[in-house]
């Protein structure tokens, strides 16, 4: 089940076609559907960070979901999100994906919007691993094994 292919923008207004333009060799996705979810987004942001650290070719995403509208309405919520986000390094990983959120959604095999889901995908969009909800060290420990099993050459681990 591979990742979908979308193409958006991030806060910093770089263009991306996903899954192709994601620049790790392994990329850990974080989707919200809410905005509320931000907060269930943060609890992962700190574990993330480390897995890019210590891992060569990790990255991670912030990818808010949102349904697909017009060009004045994508202005308006990228905007918002802008001045919300002063950090240079959170917008340009941040990229808001205006699609079909039942395609979407079904694409990936996510049953619904009301949490939050982290992905592991390879370059090509192949999903590796997949959680959903806040962190929790048992979840980070499942991810950072992934993160192994996918690269076998590399040692070490991060401590959740």
């Amino acid at each position: 089940m591979p990742f979908p292919t979308v193409t958006s923008t991030n806060l910093s207004r770089r263009k991306f076609a996903l899954p192709a333009d994601f620049e790790g060799d392994l990329n850990v996705l974080l989707i919200a559907f809410q905005r509320w979810h931000q907060r269930l987004v943060d609890t992962w942001i700190p574990f993330a960070g480390r897995l890019e650290d210590n891992y060569q070719g990790v990255r991670y995403y912030e990818l808010p979901v949102i349904q697909r509208m017009n060009v004045l309405g994508r202005t308006f919520i990228d905007g918002g999100m802008r001045a919300g986000i002063p950090d240079r390094k959170a917008r340009a990983r941040t990229i808001t994906l205006y699609v079909d959120k039942v395609a979407f959604r079904s694409a990936l095999d996510l049953p619904g919007e009301e949490d939050i889901y982290v992905l592991l995908v390879d370059r090509q969009g192949r999903v590796l691993w997949r959680a959903q909800g806040s962190f929790t060290p048992d979840k980070g420990e499942s991810l950072d094994a992934a993160i192994r099993d996918a690269r076998p050459d590399e040692a070490g681990s991060v401590d959740g």
